[in-house]
């Protein structure tokens, strides 16, 4: 089968290598279609500490199942068209046993910590497979991934109707986040550098976008919310001066929710967290939101399909990966295709 490897940092290649034969509790799909990332362009340049190295990429996977044990607990059978959960956890830690499986002690991410699944096919266990509605296109399946990551932050965060919610980044991640916003009832304000993305988001129907490079943000939500500011503000740029900036935009008693992943340390006045009495919470990857963000999917109350700058093939797929490195304004979601 053609596979996507990474041999090393800056090395990517599209192989020939043996199928993988599924173990006991696994089932094995024909891959149709993955989703690029931008943890995979992170794992590319080498810039990502959790990548081991060599690696099959892909977390972002929709697949068709060829074979499956007949005592799966979803009742999945053959045939059956789904989209891959990728965050493996051991199911005995104190998180897991709470339900917060993104949270395990011992989670492995598939591209990440183990082989990942763009290739043409791919052993998962079985009961970490969800069925997508009749009808999804390939492209959709495999943009349920990232709508999880949105949706966790959102959740993570208590969103409720008639909330304002302020949203630092305008990639992907906190484009789908503004969406979701609204499909919650609430006001979504995103807030971004490169007017071009915030132009792009009024198009998708976000309701107010700040250009912070030009306008202060600070003043600008003020302004929107009538000095109230946001009661959810949801960190998706990973960069440290936005971290720190979710504090002056917070309400008094407000939320924030950190999606992005700084890579060094953001320090934080702790009197304004007290004196405003914020809640601050981590929100990693997703738990339990793949049939949310499926059945916002097939609604289309959220359609990803806007967000999708372009669909490759395998072969393609290498030089796709070098480009988005040197490119990546030119870039939302690309998908994989693979043959028919």
């Amino acid at each position: 089968m053609k596979a996507i490897k990474l041999e090393k940092p800056w090395s990517v290649d599209c192989i020939e290598m043996d199928a993988p034969i599924p173990k006991a509790g696994e089932a094995l799909l024909r891959v149709k279609a993955a989703g690029i990332c931008g943890s995979d362009i992170g794992a590319f340049r080498g810039t990502n500490g959790l990548v081991t190295y060599p690696r099959i990429i892909g977390h972002e996977i929709a697949g068709e199942i060829i074979s499956i044990p007949e005592d799966n607990k979803k009742n999945l059978k053959v045939g059956d068209k789904v989209v891959v959960n990728p965050y493996l956890y051991c199911g005995k830690c104190y998180p897991c046993s709470i339900g917060r499986t993104n949270c395990c002690n011992d989670l492995k991410v598939l591209g990440v910590h183990i082989d990942g699944g763009m290739a043409e096919y791919f052993t998962h266990p079985a009961d970490m497979l969800i069925k997508i509605p009749e009808g999804m296109t390939w492209e959709q399946a495999a943009m349920a991934e990232p709508l999880t990551i949105s949706l966790h932050g959102i959740h993570r965060g208590g969103l409720k109707a008639g909330e304002y919610c302020a949203i630092i980044g305008a990639g992907p991640i906190g484009l789908v986040a503004g969406m979701v916003a609204q499909v919650y009832g609430a006001h979504a304000i995103l807030i971004d550098l490169v007017q071009e993305r915030l132009d792009f988001a009024k198009q998708l129907g976000i309701e107010y976008i700040v250009n912070s490079s030009i306008e202060d943000p600070i003043e600008a939500v003020k302004k929107i919310t009538e000095g109230a500011m946001a009661q959810q503000v949801m960190e998706c740029s990973g960069a440290n001066q936005a971290v720190r900036m979710t504090l002056d935009l917070v309400c008094h008693a407000g939320r924030i929710t950190l999606t992005g992943w700084p890579k060094k340390e953001t320090s934080l006045p702790t009197d304004m967290i007290t004196k405003k009495e914020i809640d601050i919470r981590g929100a990693r990857t997703s738990a339990g939101e793949f049939e949310e963000a499926l059945e916002l999917i097939n609604t289309k109350k959220v359609d990803m399909t806007k967000i999708l700058t372009k669909v490759i093939s395998m072969e393609e797929t290498p030089e796709t990966i070098k480009d988005i490195e040197k490119n990546p304004g030119n870039y939302l979601k690309v998908v994989v295709k693979m043959d028919e």
